[in-house]
């Protein structure tokens, strides 16, 4: 499988996405008030995943790290 190029994700893209999940980590629900909030790759590039918005999902800095570049079946694209 062929890893995807990083690129950088746009302020209006990331804005998005943590509306779109409520500013609130998919994986464990912190909030933006108790946590820094990233934008994490569902599927990770290293893995073939994707840089549309359809792959992306907020996780707190603490999920994120615990993710890694691995695929966890708690961590799953919700779509809206």
């Amino acid at each position: 499988m062929k890893k995807t190029p990083r690129i950088p994700i746009p302020k209006s893209v990331r804005d998005y996405v943590f509306n779109r999940d409520n500013y609130q980590c998919r994986s464990c629900g912190k909030k933006q008030q108790e946590t820094t909030l990233n934008i994490d790759h569902i599927i990770p590039l290293a893995k073939g995943g994707s840089n549309d918005m359809s792959n992306l999902q907020t996780l707190c800095h603490t999920c994120n790290q615990q993710k890694k570049h691995h695929l966890d079946p708690r961590f799953r694209r919700h779509f809206t």
